[in-house]
């Protein structure tokens, strides 16, 4: 049998994206402005969140490569075999399929694309040294050049149709929000409240885009001491009265991650929790008053840093108070140029969207120990910034039972 090293497996019809042929035009045609910019010949991409955002295909690895190569005519996602015909259909542009009858018949999909000898853009923050190495024994560049940086930068300014579906997501964050507080109650396990919340989103996200794909949404559900850490995984333990509760709900849209986080209590909150409590959600107010157009994210950083340092709560801090969102996961992506830090001095501008959530963490020695945070999504304006999280915050709608 003639076995080859590459095919076309072009079965069926494509299916719909989840922006339209347009969009993604627009996001290639920035990709080779870049590319023209930088003297870039043919790009490889291969990180999910790039291939995502550029093509639509959102690709499961099991430790196999993929990649989409750009070059000034052309946008081809390369897949392996396993996939059969679904990266083709769920991608804009053309797709090529490698086998798994040679070793490295992956790079040999990605040269018959790209060429060789070429200037060729890459992502540092992404390829492996090895995978790295064996880019330049196939495709013999003249040079390589990273292009992580410009990429990042254009995936931190949101389109019209990017904002749309941010919103969804933050809307469907909330039913998965509501549906937790409905499910919190004594002697119930955390992981029992978490599929709560998971099944209302999952469900919302099928009947507001039937035909989307349908995985990775996620909740992480905590209780007591189990709330110190922002993304400490969901556990069997039974609710008690007093408890604090963490809530946090991550709708997952066509690779478009959302989130809704929120401190609870189980019934009642003793003063000095309530106090930590009442304290973060005036630092969660105070610094969703400072975005807006024109501020830096280092300046947004140092004035909360300053408000909690007046009330003598900075040392409770253990990161960043916000992130920006778009095509983006707990295992893939992160517009690391958009974070509230010290060390971040990029600028806000309209049509970027960042969240605000401070988080203040008391040790198991201290009053109120536990972890404290509060989690909204703004769209940067023209001349503010717009809330599109709907789900109260603070201790009047989230002492429950």
């Amino acid at each position: 049998m003639d076995r080859p090293e590459t095919y076309r497996f072009h079965n069926g019809q494509k299916a719909a994206l989840p922006f339209a042929a347009a969009e993604y035009d627009a996001r290639l045609a920035g990709l080779r402005a870049r590319m023209d910019e930088a003297g870039v010949e043919a790009a490889v991409l291969t990180s999910m969140h790039n291939i995502a955002y550029y093509s639509g295909f959102l690709y499961c690895s099991f430790g196999r490569p993929y990649a989409l190569v750009v070059t000034e005519s052309d946008s081809v996602t390369i897949s392996a075999g396993i996939d059969a015909g679904q990266p083709w259909r769920r991608c804009h542009g053309d797709n090529l399929t490698y086998t798994d009858w040679a070793r490295n018949n992956f790079w040999r999909a990605v040269r018959s694309v790209a060429g060789e000898g070429r200037v060729i853009g890459y992502e540092a923050d992404h390829l492996t040294l090895a995978q790295r190495e064996l880019l330049e024994d196939f495709l013999e560049p003249s040079v390589t050049v990273d292009l992580a940086g410009a990429t990042m930068r254009q995936r931190m300014h949101k389109s019209a149709a990017e904002i749309a579906l941010i919103k969804a997501g933050a809307q469907v964050a909330d039913a998965g929000g509501y549906a937790i507080r409905d499910a919190i109650r004594e002697g119930v396990r955390e992981i029992d409240v978490a599929m709560a919340g998971r099944d209302a989103m999952e469900l919302e996200i099928a009947r507001r885009f039937p035909e989307a794909e349908y995985r990775d949404t996620w909740v992480w559900f905590q209780s007591g001491l189990n709330t110190d850490g922002a993304h400490n995984p969901v556990t069997g333990r039974r609710l008690e009265r007093g408890d604090i509760l963490s809530l946090n709900c991550f709708p997952m849209i066509s690779g478009y991650y959302t989130a809704l986080e929120r401190t609870l209590f189980v019934g009642e909150a003793d003063p000095a929790s309530l106090a930590i409590w009442e304290a973060n959600v005036a630092t969660h107010e105070y610094g969703m008053s400072l975005l807006k157009p024109g501020v830096s994210c280092a300046a947004v950083t140092e004035r909360i840093n300053a408000f909690l340092t007046e009330r003598d709560l900075l040392q409770y801090r253990t990161f960043g108070y916000g992130h920006s969102f778009g095509v983006l996961s707990h295992y893939y992506g992160r517009e690391a140029g958009l974070e509230l830090r010290e060390d971040i001095d990029t600028v806000l501008e309209p049509g970027m969207v960042i969240s605000m959530e401070p988080m203040l963490t008391l040790p198991a020695d201290r009053p109120g120990a536990g972890g404290y945070r509060e989690h909204d999504i703004l769209v940067i304006t023209a001349d503010g910034a717009e809330n599109i999280t709907g789900y109260p915050y603070g201790p009047a709608f989230n002492v429950v039972g």
